[in-house]
Formats: C-alpha cells, sequence, structure tokens
C-alpha cells in the first residue's frame, strides 16, 4: 500500500470517490429500484402486502447485518477482494432471482444472497474514502453518496421500462450483469497507509509474555497489519479490542441507538410510495417518476450538505446538521397521508429526497467525528449492522398495519415520529455533553485545569496541584467528545 504521513485529499482519492460513487449505484440505488417490482411480486405470487415486503426487508437487513464482515475482509485481507467478491454474489442473487418460482425463492436469491453481495461492497467503499479526505471529507463523502440519488433517478425509469418490455424477470437478468460492475469498483479501490495505522501498543510491548525478537517485530509494524499471522495470540486478542475498542465509548453508543430509530422510520418509505402512490390513482409511469425526482433531488443534498458542512462556519457544527436533516425528514413523514394526488407528492419527493441526501452523506463524517479516522471502518460496519434490524422489520410492519387498518397513514405517521425521536435523542444527548464541558470549564479557573484535544476527539483535562510542596498534574479524559476539527 502507497504510504502518507496523512490523508492526502485529492490524488487517487478522486479515483476512490468514483468507485465508491459506482459502488452506491450499483447498491442502494438497485435496492431502492426492488421496490418497483412489489406489484409485479404481488400480482404473480398473489400474496398480501407484509408477506411481499419481506423481500425488500431481507436484502436491506443482509446488507446491513453483514457490513462487520465486509470490513472484517477490507481490514484482514483488502478492500479490492472484498468488494469483487461482493460483486459476484450480488450478480449471481439477482441473476438467479430472475427463475424464482416462490417468494421463498425470492427471499434467499434477491434477499439474502444479493445483500450479501452487496454488504462486502459497501460499507469497505465508505471507508475507503474517509481514509482518503480530511479537509474535505464531508464534500468527498457527498459526491460519493451521491450515486444512490444519481442511480434512482436513472434506474427507475429504466426499470419500469424492463419490466414491460421484458418482464420482472428479464429485468432482473439485466441488473445481474448490470451489478458486475461492482468488480471494476473493486480494482479501483488502492490502499493505502496512514501514519496513525502504524502504531504499536507501548503498554502490549512491556509485558512479559512476549519475546524481546517479537517485540522487535511489533515496533515495526502496525498495531492492525494484515500480517498477524507472526503474532502470539495474546497480541491477536489485543489488536481485536484494538479494533473495537470504541464501542464503549458513550458518544458512540448514543449514535448507535439513534441510528436505530433512524433506521426504522427510513426504510419503509422507499418500499411503500409507488404502492402509495398507485392507491390514489397515480398512473404506473407517474409513481416510478416520483422515484426519480427523489432519487435526483438526494444527489442535491448529498452535494450541497457535504460542501455546506465542510466550510468553517457549520465545520463544528455538523451533528447538529445531521440531526436537523433526519428531523425534516421525519416531519415529512407525518405529512404523507395528507397527500393524495401526483400534484401534491412531487413537492414531497422534493423534500424528503434531499433532506435524505444530506443526512446519509453525514453519517460516516459524523462517525469519524466519533471515533476517529483509524477506526473508521469498523465503527461504519457496526452503524451498517444497526441498521439490519429496523431494515428488516419496519416494512413487514408497515404491511402489517397497511392489511390491518386498509391504509397507510398508521404506517407513515409510526415512521416519522420515530425518526423525530432518533433526532432528538442526539439534539438532547449533544446538549447534556455541552453543559458538562461548561461545567469543567469553570472548574479550570479554580484548579489551574488544562484542556488537551486528542487525535481521536477525546478531550482530556489536566489539573494541577499541590502536594507536599510538589506540582503533581492529575489527568482526565472525557470520552464522549468529539474531535470538531
Amino acid at each position: 500500500p502507497t504510504r502518507h504521513t496523512g490523508p492526502p485529499d485529492g490524488g487517487w482519492g478522486w479515483m476512490i470517490v468514483a468507485g465508491c460513487f459506482l459502488v452506491t449505484i450499483c447498491t442502494r440505488a438497485v435496492t431502492r429500484c426492488i421496490s418497483i417490482f412489489f406489484v409485479e411480486f404481488q400480482a404473480y405470487f398473489g400474496q398480501d402486502y407484509a408477506r411481499t415486503a419481506w423481500i425488500h426487508s431481507i436484502v436491506d437487513c443482509a446488507t446491513m447485518l453483514c457490513a462487520p464482515l465486509g470490513s472484517l475482509i477490507s481490514n484482514h485481507v483488502s478492500c479490492q477482494a472484498g468488494i469483487m467478491l461482493g460483486g459476484l454474489l450480488a450478480s449471481a442473487g439477482l441473476i438467479l432471482s430472475s427463475f424464482a418460482t416462490s417468494l421463498e425463492h425470492l427471499y434467499l436469491s434477491l434477499g439474502v444472497l444479493t445483500g450479501l453481495g452487496f454488504a462486502l461492497c459497501y460499507s469497505p467503499a465508505i471507508a475507503m474514502v474517509g481514509k482518503y479526505f480530511n479537509k474535505r471529507k464531508a464534500l468527498a463523502y457527498g459526491i460519493a453518496m451521491s450515486g444512490s440519488g444519481i442511480g434512482t433517478f436513472i434506474l427507475a425509469p429504466v426499470v419500469q421500462l424492463l419490466i414491460e418490455q421484458f418482464s420482472w424477470r428479464g429485468a432482473l437478468l439485466i441488473l445481474g450483469g448490470f451489478v458486475l460492475n461492482l468488480c471494476v469498483c473493486g480494482a479501483l479501490m488502492r490502499p493505502i497507509a496512514l501514519k496513525e495505522d502504524c502504531k504499536t501498543a507501548p503498554e502490549f510491548l512491556e509485558q512479559d509474555y512476549v519475546p524481546e525478537a517479537q517485540k522487535q517485530n511489533l515496533k515495526r509494524m502496525s498495531i492492525c497489519s494484515p500480517l498477524i499471522k507472526t503474532w502470539s495470540h495474546e497480541c491477536l486478542c489485543y489488536c481485536s479490542w484494538k479494533e473495537y475498542d470504541f464501542l464503549l465509548m458513550p458518544g458512540f453508543m448514543v449514535l448507535a441507538v439513534s441510528v436505530l430509530f433512524m433506521a426504522y422510520g427510513c426504510s419503509p418509505l422507499f418500499v411503500y410510495l409507488v404502492p402509495y402512490a398507485l392507491s390514489v390513482e397515480v398512473s404506473h409511469h407517474q409513481a416510478a417518476f416520483l422515484m426519480s425526482i427523489l432519487g435526483v433531488i438526494d444527489i442535491i443534498g448529498n452535494i450541497t450538505f457535504g460542501w455546506l458542512t465542510d466550510r468553517r462556519c457549520l465545520k463544528k457544527h455538523r451533528h447538529f446538521c445531521y440531526l436537523f436533516a433526519v428531523g425534516m425528514d421525519g416531519l415529512c413523514c407525518l405529512f404523507l397521508p395528507v397527500l393524495q394526488n401526483f400534484p401534491l407528492l412531487v413537492p414531497f419527493s422534493f423534500t424528503f429526497g434531499y433532506f435524505d441526501g444530506a443526512y446519509v452523506t453525514l453519517i460516516p463524517v459524523v462517525t469519524a467525528d466519533v471515533v476517529g479516522t483509524s477506526s473508521l471502518s469498523s465503527a461504519l460496519g457496526v452503524v451498517y449492522f444497526l441498521h439490519a434490524i429496523p431494515y428488516l422489520v419496519s416494512p413487514p410492519v408497515a404491511g402489517w398495519l397497511v392489511d390491518t387498518t386498509g391504509s397507510y397513514t398508521a404506517s407513515f405517521l409510526l415512521c416519522g415520529f420515530s425518526m423525530i425521536f432518533s433526532s432528538t435523542l442526539l439534539c438532547f444527548a449533544r446538549l447534556a455533553r455541552k453543559i458538562k464541558r461548561t461545567h469543567l470549564r469553570s472548574l479550570t479557573n479554580d484548579t489551574g485545569t488544562k484542556q488537551h484535544i486528542w487525535t481521536n476527539g477525546a478531550i482530556a483535562y489536566s489539573v494541577t496541584a499541590k502536594l507536599d510542596q510538589k506540582d503533581v498534574e492529575f489527568l482526565s479524559v472525557d470520552t464522549n467528545s468529539y474531535n470538531s476539527r
């Protein structure tokens, strides 16, 4: 891998952004377009809303549930191998789905196999962008994540046309060939070695059970190097712990809980927007056009929010920008049941699409602010893993509510309140942290406390006091703090 003292913020990094852009088209955009097959599957197999919705739920769940597996392969084998393998699995799943004879067949092929392939591609590609960019990280992520919106804008009408010309089986077969482009994306992911990735563990090297010869080797190796085969069992355990020690950070715990509610609220809309539009007598082409509008406005949200939050005035407030975008999407869902014709649904697609693109762009940025760049790949794997259960449960629950109540109102209200709660939880946690920091600063004037910001975002407070006529410095670390530089 190419060695750099810090993220290059350019050069081959723009090719990494292009590769991630294509990955989001082939994964997230294709997943969104599965909702266009919803009515076709329901009519062909003669099943209700809840059973048919499991197809979209399983592919989304498998993508997020297996995200840590993608991070693991990326960290210990290579990002290139993981994405290429994922492309082959996803393509095989879509091709096998074109021969489906039952919903159970689609659950396994389109749901499990395709979802697993997407998982091996998605989080490693996103993490690679974070390794190549620092100063322009939000803009780079905005461009990379805009592939989801651009792909939805282009693929939604194309998939509808393919279904009309070749039936749903032919459309799935063609999508299977298209998804093979993930292998090309994987080839672009050139590995990079940063200075902060090449840290040794001084406290580990001081242990008696580590031979002197091995200590010298460890000093020349990264703490999570792929060459772990030469390490002792104890060192491997230490490496695994250091890779996931962010799980105990209070800031990450709050983010994880909020992600659960956010994921529950956002998933059903992409499944039921087209069926809801058809239920209020919107034509098939107009319903597919709503998905296209949502997709193209998603692009604007990706890029503009990425650019704005990289500005000096907003860079310190990216966390609040993220929770504002999530809250606005929740409000959009609350108003959706009263929008019952195409002219009213168009502004909804504009608004929801814009803020959806905004918060999707900021998820990896906010995660990096919490855990630091060195743990970003593993942390993103966990964050996307947390999407799995809500993605699995929410569309069938929404479908059950539609089957039971005979309308979409309860489903959309539940989604809206879930996203608003996610935003409110983060807001209160942020305010509590700010109050705590204000209290600690007030102690500075009385005790001579000095504040230090560490590279992982933690804030350390050193207090100098007189003990036996000597100056003694005490150190306190606030791990629930973020690096806002």
